[in-house]
């Protein structure tokens, strides 16, 4: 293996393969890079392909009825979409928009499939991946429905925190928080109430606000407050 395919190896659905497995879906694959804000695929597009992200960050976002933009995940180095449509072979349930500049590696439909079929411990992965989505979106959608905005925007954090931060000795660390709108957009909520409920949090010493760098100071008890 060299270093052009070690990326695979952090990617969850294929942590568990030989580096000769690897090397064959390296090969079957191909790289394509785009450009901050760059749409990646469409929402209602035909599914046929997984993307795994080598390097940049990504958004998925849903738009709602009155035009708003609702971003439902923050997606970083590692991560992978598009398995949903290629398993029902329905179209795209979002749209998905590059927020820096990112490369990607792209396994066509076919592919995939064939993976699948060759190597349980993928199928396996990837059901436990989709299990674990799941059951952060129950959570999301709870904190949506029933919290109020301290609330929403504590689990948002959250969320960033687990997708993206980096913790030591109990600090979390977020090294560059998402704009304040699209804060908003993933909280239900709006800009300025982003920006209030942060200073309030910084106010009260759970967290730490530094440009676009956050600390949460007691990630275990931002959770148990929050989550």
């Amino acid at each position: 293996m060299n270093i052009s395919t070690d990326f695979l190896l952090y990617v969850p659905i294929f942590s568990e393969l030989n580096e000769e497995t690897i090397d064959k879906i390296a090969q079957v694959g191909s790289r394509k890079s785009y450009s901050k804000d760059n749409v990646i695929l469409m929402e209602e597009d035909a599914g046929s392909a997984l993307f795994v992200i080598i390097s940049g960050k990504v958004k998925v976002v849903r738009t709602s009825s009155d035009g708003r933009e609702v971003i439902l995940s923050i997606l970083n180095e590692s991560d992978f979409f598009g398995e949903m449509a290629i398993l029902d072979g329905l179209t795209r349930s979002a749209t998905v928009i590059a927020l820096e500049d990112s490369e990607l590696f792209i396994i066509q439909r076919e592919q995939f499939l064939d993976l699948l079929k060759s190597f349980p411990e993928v199928s396996i992965s990837l059901l436990q991946e989709l299990a674990n989505r799941l059951r952060m979106a129950d959570m999301k959608i709870k904190a949506l429905t029933l919290k109020d905005a301290e609330g929403k925007v504590a689990t948002v954090i959250l969320q960033i925190a687990d997708d993206i931060g980096k913790i030591k000795q109990g600090v979390v660390e977020v090294e560059k928080l998402p704009l304040q709108q699209d804060l908003a957009n993933m909280a239900g909520t709006s800009r300025e109430t982003i920006s209030r409920t942060l200073h309030s949090f910084a106010k009260k010493g759970l967290i730490e606000l530094e440009g676009s760098k956050l600390r949460i100071l007691n990630y275990e008890k931002f959770k148990e407050t929050f989550g």
